[in-house]
């Protein structure tokens, strides 16, 4: 599965989801099951996420460096790859410059 390029049918929630002073930003979007999707950006920097539910992390520009809680090692992920993170864990992602952008499925 590859991440979509456009969605339809979905509801889009205005507010931003800001993160570290602004250097993490997505909105939420809710299929019309009910299913929740993030759209982001992440500039520079590292950062770490805990997480309830599991997720799926398509990064479709830029790339981003991730490590998962309880690894040691940082796994590269350019554009066109992805990475799931279970729930009730956490992870930290690293951008080294530019800006990561990615779609966030939740579930």
């Amino acid at each position: 599965m590859t991440a979509p390029t456009e969605f339809k049918n979905v509801t889009a929630l205005a507010k931003a989801n800001v993160y570290f002073d602004g250097k993490v930003v997505s909105h939420t979007l809710v299929d019309a099951s009910g299913k929740k999707i993030t759209l982001g950006l992440i500039y520079p920097g590292t950062y770490n996420f805990g997480t309830g539910a599991p997720e799926r992390m398509d990064v479709v520009a830029g790339a981003c460096r991730v490590r998962q809680a309880g690894e040691s090692g940082w796994t590269d992920y350019p554009a066109g790859t992805f990475f799931t993170v279970t729930g009730d864990s956490s992870f930290d992602i690293s951008v080294a410059d530019g800006i990561a952008e990615y779609v966030c499925s939740f579930g």
